[in-house]
């Protein structure tokens, strides 16, 4: 009688466990993967804006936007969205982000407008410095730290502290405010031109932070990616070419 009850009890435990399993595999994807959190960075200095690169990047970016918004393609659905300029008119300047209800339910054109009347073209140098400051304070008092955290910027990449031939002013580069901030924090840099991005690669300091840089030359091939006649949530090609080119998923450094 004794073993008939044991055997009963182990019977109602694997069934117990089975169904546990079975839950956790229906499981929503939404509550398995963490939503993102994403900082939007606009470079409108005068050396950027100058640049052949200006329009097509804030061009790019709305459609960046607005497909993270409405998750096309395979763009991760995002628990917040900030976008702030990373100029000024001086040093240690404080930023303004603007939250993601300002651009929800808008669509490429309009977002591209707002970013154009958010961030006209008045910044004399580029502090990004002061703008990782400004991401990792928010990031706090948003509660925003077990999350994810992106940080896309369209820049040319070149600090006030120096030009792009001078190595000293790469390494006066400080991630230390993202380095804790979160288990995944990724920098994308986008419309470079390559000796910057080496710069960033090689002498900005990081050990944490994911550092991914793109190429001008390279970015301005989203257009070439899209259908013409075909709604954006079906241009497959180019939510593929955003995801291997510009948010590929970047290795932790190793030391």
């Amino acid at each position: 009688m004794r073993q008939k009850y044991k055997n009963l009890f182990l019977l109602s435990a694997g069934l117990a466990l089975l169904l546990m399993i079975c839950a956790a595999c229906n499981m929503p994807s939404g509550q398995r993967k963490p939503r993102l959190v994403l900082f939007v960075g606009v470079d409108v200095s005068g050396s950027f804006r100058n640049s052949p690169y200006y329009d097509d990047a804030i061009a790019f970016l709305s459609h960046y936007i607005y497909g993270h918004l409405n998750e096309l393609g395979e763009m991760s659905k995002l628990r917040a969205l900030f976008v702030g300029s990373i100029g000024g008119t001086s040093e240690d300047e404080p930023k303004a982000f603007h939250p993601i209800h300002d651009l929800e339910g808008k669509d490429v054109t309009q977002i591209e407008e707002e970013l154009r009347k958010w961030f006209p073209p008045e910044d004399i140098i580029t502090d990004f410095n002061a703008f990782f400051e400004e991401i990792a304070q928010l990031t706090k008092d948003r509660n925003l730290t077990l999350a994810p955290l992106s940080i896309i910027i369209v820049t040319d990449g070149v600090p006030a502290l120096g030009t792009s031939e001078e190595k000293a002013a790469y390494e006066k580069i400080s991630m230390e405010p993202l380095e804790y901030l979160s288990r995944r924090v990724t920098v994308r840099l986008t419309y470079l031109e390559p000796k910057v991005a080496q710069h960033w690669r090689e002498d900005v300091p990081a050990r944490r932070v994911r550092v991914w840089t793109v190429p001008g030359e390279v970015m301005v091939g989203w257009r070439k990616q899209m259908e013409t006649g075909i709604d954006l949530a079906l241009q497959d090609k180019l939510w593929k070419w955003v995801k291997d080119n510009v948010d590929f998923r970047v290795r932790a450094r190793r030391f």
